[in-house]
């Protein structure tokens, strides 16, 4: 079975607060980015693996604008 926790990189993950804090300012993408900060500081915590595949899930529309700012969501099975 494939865990997301096996293509995170912190370098990635820094790329993508980056780029949601400079071109995405959706008040509903602020638990997105509490997620992916907390991730980068425990890269194999699983209970924040989950939170971020609920989170993401949940974004709706906005999982285009995720999507197309962030290349690390490329790389996870979410």
């Amino acid at each position: 079975m494939h865990n997301i926790t096996d293509n995170m990189n912190v370098g990635f993950i820094d790329d993508a607060i980056q780029m949601l804090n400079t071109y995405a300012k959706e008040d509903s993408l602020k638990p997105l980015i509490s997620i992916l900060e907390a991730l980068k500081l425990d890269l194999y915590n699983e209970s924040l693996s989950a939170e971020l595949t609920k989170t993401w899930r949940n974004l709706g529309v906005y999982q285009g604008t995720v999507f197309n700012l962030c290349a690390i969501f490329l790389y996870f099975n979410i």
